[in-house]
């Protein structure tokens, strides 16, 4: 974005104003969105969550969206995971709604039946409490701590 309500830069971080503006003043702000045909902006996600599986780029948003259409999901993470053959694995973190059930198993195939199969999270989580930021947000880099924990 550009234009007058564009801040200057970030304080004493010349470095960092650098890499988000531009020369000529265009504040890259690392969301990834569409544009419809009305002229409706829709943010989808954020470039920095990009998955690289295998070369192929997978925006966590469209899983994520998947996943929490089932009714007994209340929220959903997608995150990649370092793999070393493809550099990136998918890994999804699920949340259920209160006195709701459902399998790992379930859940693969509503994906199965929605998605490309280099989109299908490899990795199940299930957790009772998602890390949240302060602004509600999942917290993902603590996902990757609760990954790595799990892993062993």
């Amino acid at each position: 974005m550009r234009g007058y309500f564009v801040m200057d830069g970030y304080l004493d971080l010349p470095e960092a104003t650098r890499e988000a503006i531009d020369p000529d003043g265009w504040l890259h702000t690392g969301d990834l969105a569409t544009l419809d045909d009305c002229g409706y902006l829709r943010i989808t996600g954020r470039l920095k969550e990009i998955i690289n599986r295998g070369g192929r780029k997978i925006a966590p948003g469209e899983i994520e969206a998947l996943l929490t259409s089932h009714p007994a999901v209340a929220l959903t993470a997608v995150i990649g995971i370092p793999d070393q053959r493809l550099g990136e694995e998918i890994a999804a973190f699920v949340r259920l709604a209160p006195d709701a059930t459902v399998t790992q198993d379930e859940l693969a195939r509503l994906c199965a039946g929605q998605l490309a199969p280099f989109k299908r999270p490899r990795h199940w989580i299930f957790l009772d409490e998602m890390p949240l930021t302060r602004s509600g947000k999942v917290h993902k880099p603590t996902l990757r701590d609760i990954f790595d924990a799990r892993r062993g």
